[in-house]
Parts: structure tokens; C-alpha cells; sequence
């Protein structure tokens, strides 16, 4: 039961960690949110509002981004994630594929990560398009399944199977938080990752 006393480089492990992802975060917003058809829109809340509260605890850099709200057709992001990400100053954007808006492509370039852990509304539209570009510009994408929502339940399990065609690579919050943390020895952490693993019961 003893840990490597030389533990692995985490910027340039393969699994991921805190020093080699970033979280990107695109389009949830009220219209958004309530458009969502395939999870209860309560559950999609809960599990967003816990990988904000996951990007935060670890101190990763997070991209967050929205549609339309400069120009006065849509909402800013809803409040249960800007609550938690107090420091993050959304990029808003007129494109349909964030990848498409340079402010939006330059910060996430900025934060010098190849991992993109990454979850918008649609599953099918706003994630699917910046997703495959990052893909094709060598970045490795991590769509978290439980934080996105699709317009059907056909159209997000479509998108997702577009983005594994395309070598992105699943994964849920639970698996997320897992990975980051690792070892019970990373004991800065523990008490946050125990307080928002452990909340599951209540979502």
C-alpha cells in the first residue's frame, strides 16, 4: 500500500490531471437548458454546476463561453455556474461553432493544454462543431456524457457517437474527478473531492 515515491509527471501523463486539461465550457444558457430533451433538465444543472465545482476545486483553467448575449438574443450563462466560477469571464460570440470565433479559439490556445475536458448545449451543435475542430488540430477532447444535453435523446447519443468516430474520448464527472485525484496522499484536495463525490445521493 505505498505510492511511488517518484509519482508520475502530470503534465505529461496520458491519464488526466490538474496540470495537463483544461475544462471548456460552451452555450449554458436559460434557452439552452430548457430546450433540453434528453435528461431531466434538473439532473443536466446538477451534474454542470458539479464539474464547475470539479475545474475549481483542482485550480484548472476554464473556458466559458455563450451565444448571442452581446447582441441581446439570448441570456447570459445560467447562475449556478458563474456562483461557482466567480474568476471566469465568459467569451460571447455570434458563431454557431465556438471553434469559429477567435477570442473563444485564442483562450482556449492560452491555457497551453492539449486535454480539453469540454461539455456544451447541444450535444449535437455546440459541442459537436468546436469538438471536431479541436480534434483536428491535435487536441485530445474529453466530452463529459453526463453534462450535456441534446435536443432528443437520438440527437445527443448521435453526437456523441460523431465525436467518438472522430477519436474523442468519453467520460462522466464521477470518472473526471476520479482521475484527477488520484491518491488519497493528494491530501489538499481529499476534502473537497469527498464533499462533491459524495453529494451524488443528493443530485
Amino acid at each position: 500500500m505505498t505510492s511511488f515515491a517518484n509519482p508520475r509527471d502530470p503534465g505529461g501523463d496520458h491519464l488526466l490531471t490538474p496540470q495537463n486539461a483544461a475544462v471548456v465550457i460552451i452555450d449554458f444558457q436559460p434557452v439552452q437548458v430548457s430546450s433540453i430533451a434528453s435528461r431531466p433538465k434538473r439532473e443536466l444543472v446538477a451534474n454542470i454546476s458539479t464539474l464547475a465545482r470539479i475545474a475549481k476545486l483542482y485550480e484548472m483553467p476554464v473556458v466559458l463561453s455563450t451565444v448571442n448575449v452581446t447582441t441581446g438574443r439570448n441570456q447570459p450563462t445560467i447562475h449556478q455556474i458563474t456562483d461557482i466560477l466567480t474568476n471566469v469571464d465568459p467569451i460571447d460570440r455570434t458563431s454557431i461553432n465556438a471553434w469559429e470565433d477567435e477570442d473563444f479559439n485564442s483562450a482556449v490556445k492560452a491555457t497551453g493544454r492539449k486535454k480539453l475536458v469540454m461539455a456544451a448545449l447541444w450535444t449535437e451543435v455546440c459541442l459537436v462543431h468546436p469538438a471536431l475542430d479541436a480534434i483536428n488540430e491535435g487536441f485530445e477532447v474529453y466530452p463529459v456524457v453526463d453534462c450535456v444535453g441534446g435536443t432528443s435523446l437520438e440527437a445527443h447519443q448521435l453526437g456523441l457517437q460523431r465525436l467518438v468516430q472522430a477519436g474523442a474520448k468519453p467520460v462522466s464527472w464521477v470518472q473526471l474527478i476520479c482521475e484527477l485525484q488520484r491518491d488519497w496522499n493528494r491530501e489538499k484536495t481529499v476534502p473537497g473531492f469527498a464533499e462533491i463525490l459524495f453529494a451524488v445521493e443528493g443530485h
